[in-house]
């Protein structure tokens, strides 16, 4: 286990500089929340998931939806780090022609399960995928990442009252809890406390974690997995721009790009 750990911690700080390169280069785009999912996503990329690069369609596949999706940058750099598409390429986001767009394009990136961007459609996206999959008899899952700003959004309570309904155990979502959205403190633009009592109220299995902490990352994922009848929320306590300083609790990086001094010193950290 110790071992597995060290090498998802390497995972995911190979995906944060990845955000980092790719964000100077393109000069815009979102590290904030990016950084702060960047453990999560390792843990699922590169351990829980089955995926196959070589037959992106596969269906036997697991399931990711980034319903957050302007945290972009660490998907594509999970993506290509497991082989979907060259490490290279990462290079052109946001750039005219690029298949790796500003927000996840389905329909131009390999890997990419829903094209997100317009907050709070992506859980109604992933209870559709984890209901066909029941329907088709098949044992993937489905899972799917979440902003906290972006649960201030309505669709996302009506999809929570809908996936409780239809006992939908193979869905797991991930709520990337870093407190901050790009007006600021989420508490203060409008508050979403008390967040476990909520989801548990609309009928979900509720797991507790630092998002940052792999080992409590991972334990998450089996519970989910062992969770019968109801679909779980992991409320993962997290650090927006985790693992860069200046970034760290800032607001302000929610949506800017690292200048190229600042992504040297980024880099230096992330080293």
């Amino acid at each position: 286990m110790e071992q597995k750990i060290a090498e998802l911690q390497e995972r995911a700080k190979t995906i944060r500089r990845h955000i980092i390169s790719m964000l100077c280069e393109a000069g815009s785009g979102h590290p904030g929340g990016s950084l702060s999912a960047a453990d999560m996503v390792a843990a699922l990329f590169f351990d829980t998931m089955r995926l196959d690069p070589e037959n992106p369609e596969w269906q036997g596949r697991d399931r990711f939806v980034l319903s957050k999706g302007h945290a972009a940058p660490v998907l594509y750099a999970a993506l290509a780090e497991k082989g979907f598409f060259p490490v290279e390429e990462l290079q052109t986001l946001r750039k005219l022609g690029s298949r790796l767009q500003g927000h996840p394009d389905m329909k131009k990136l390999p890997g990419v399960e829903m094209s997100t961007g317009s907050l709070g459609q992506g859980l109604s996206a992933a209870n559709g995928m984890a209901m066909g999959l029941r329907l088709d008899g098949g044992d993937q899952r489905v899972y799917v990442m979440l902003g906290d700003g972006e649960i201030q959004e309505g669709q996302v309570w009506e999809a929570a009252m809908a996936a409780a309904h239809y006992k939908l155990d193979n869905l797991t979502a991930f709520l990337d809890y870093n407190n901050l959205q790009i007006d600021g403190p989420v508490e203060e633009v409008m508050g979403v406390a008390p967040l476990a009592d909520k989801w548990r109220a609309f009928g979900w299995q509720v797991i507790e974690i630092d998002g940052h902490d792999l080992a409590q990352i991972l334990t998450a994922i089996e519970e989910a997995k062992a969770t019968k009848g109801k679909p779980t929320m992991v409320i993962a306590k997290t650090v927006k721009g985790k693992g860069v300083c200046f970034m760290e609790n800032q607001a302000g990086w929610h949506g800017n790009a690292p200048k190229p001094e600042q992504r040297d010193q980024a880099l230096v950290e992330l080293a």
